[in-house]
């Protein structure tokens, strides 16, 4: 039906037909590969969303994209009701890899961080003692775990929360990056877990201060508090690391997966913890029908593969230096800051002329690379890990020339 339309006449469908919970840039694509996508007139993008970094081993990536096809010609779903010949061989594949006892898959992240919820709330009431219906969790300021109504309800975005109550009790939000703040948190007894993103994306790429992860950890440990580190943006490479928290040495009690683990082809998420905390919840007491699928755990173990093959955090730790370098270097009273790791980077962009960051995304479109605001006045670079050295150094010169336009 698309091959006679135009982009136009597609975001014309998606405005009739479709719900309007979604503002995106008007680019209507058709094809990816590696570092690139076309629209549906055939012009050539940087991809520098990576679709929130699930793309992080780039485009239609061969060995991930054959894993799917592969697979989806032998069996795709049986659910949890029976075993499948695959699942186990992704659980030891991914526990070794991570180096976690146990790992329970799911499908998006939202459902991924909904399960450590209740993990944490489990571990809490059989192991650490808490009475019934007292279990609480620190969450942060400007987090974002995902769009659930439990999830919101611990939101610190009226857009997230909006109308959306009545909201799930037993949450404590406190400032990110605070840790007198979290050790006054603590010493509720009640405190089951601490909730953080090691690096804040949506809020736009809110790096804490060294130390921070690693004492927030300490922390927790003090006070027999689990830390929950949800990694479903920050993880498998985006960040120089395999995990944004191995930039400290931190190894969260539970691990929680996301985007990048289904390689930008397919929907994978997990929680991996040790045994204490994941055996806690017994057959019957938690589950999806797709988690844990034949497609699911092929296209997640060659995800991981391409990771280490191809050494990509080696990758976004190097490239993202240069990155970081060269948006400093840019003349332009727009800029006001640059922050980021690995190749998880943002601009923040200072009005200028009666221009802000929606107008530089516009511009840079123009001129064939593709990336998003967010609050406003933050624009989040984060291209797949796999470009290269010479790409980047493409894609830098057209958000320099795209800034300078309004300088």
């Amino acid at each position: 039906m698309s091959e006679n339309l135009n982009s136009a006449q597609l975001m014309e469908l998606e405005s009739k037909h479709g719900a309007h919970n979604y503002h995106p840039l008007p680019v209507v694509l058709e094809r990816g590969e590696g570092a690139y996508v076309w629209d549906v007139e055939g012009k050539k993008y940087f991809d520098f969303l990576s679709a929130y970094s699930a793309v992080n081993q780039g485009h239609c990536h061969p060995r991930i994209v054959g894993a799917m096809v592969d697979q989806a010609r032998k069996l795709t779903l049986t659910s949890r009701a029976f075993y499948n010949d695959s699942l186990g061989v992704f659980e030891k594949y991914a526990t070794e890899f991570f180096g976690f006892d146990k790992i329970l898959p799911m499908n998006t992240g939202a459902e991924a961080v909904e399960t450590a919820i209740k993990l944490t709330r489990k571990w809490g009431y059989l192991v650490k003692g808490i009475a019934e219906n007292q279990a609480k969790i620190i969450v942060c300021d400007e987090n974002f775990h995902g769009r659930t109504t439990t999830i919101v309800s611990f939101s610190s975005d009226p857009d997230a929360y909006s109308d959306y109550g009545p909201f799930t009790p037993g949450f404590e939000r406190i400032p990110y990056n605070n840790l007198s703040a979290l050790e006054e948190a603590l010493a509720d007894p009640n405190v089951a877990g601490f909730l953080v993103e090691p690096i804040q994306g949506e809020a736009g790429v809110f790096v804490p201060d060294e130390g921070y992860l690693k004492k927030a950890y300490e922390l927790c440990k003090t006070k027999n508090v689990l830390f929950i580190a949800d990694e479903v943006q920050t993880g498998i490479a985006r960040t120089g690391k395999l995990l944004a928290v191995d930039h400290e040495e931190v190894k969260p009690d539970i691990l929680i997966l996301g985007k990048a683990l289904g390689g930008g082809v397919f929907p994978v998420s997990a929680v991996l913890a040790n045994d204490e905390i994941m055996l806690t919840i017994k057959p019957g007491q938690h589950g999806s029908t797709f988690g844990g699928n034949p497609i699911a755990a092929r296209v997640a173990i060659a995800a991981l593969d391409v990771v280490k093959d191809e050494n990509l955090c080696e990758r976004a730790e190097k490239l993202g230096n240069i990155f970081r370098e060269a948006m400093r270097a840019i003349d332009s009273p727009m800029i006001e800051l640059v922050r980021g790791k690995g190749l998880l980077n943002a601009v923040i962009i200072k009005p200028t002329n009666g221009k802000e960051a929606w107008d530089v995304c516009v511009k840079m479109a123009e001129n064939g690379l593709i990336a998003k605001p967010t609050h406003q006045h933050i624009i989040r670079f984060a291209p797949p890990l796999i470009i290269t050295e010479g790409q980047l150094q493409d894609a830098i010169e057209i958000i320099k020339q795209s800034i300078l336009t309004f300088a």
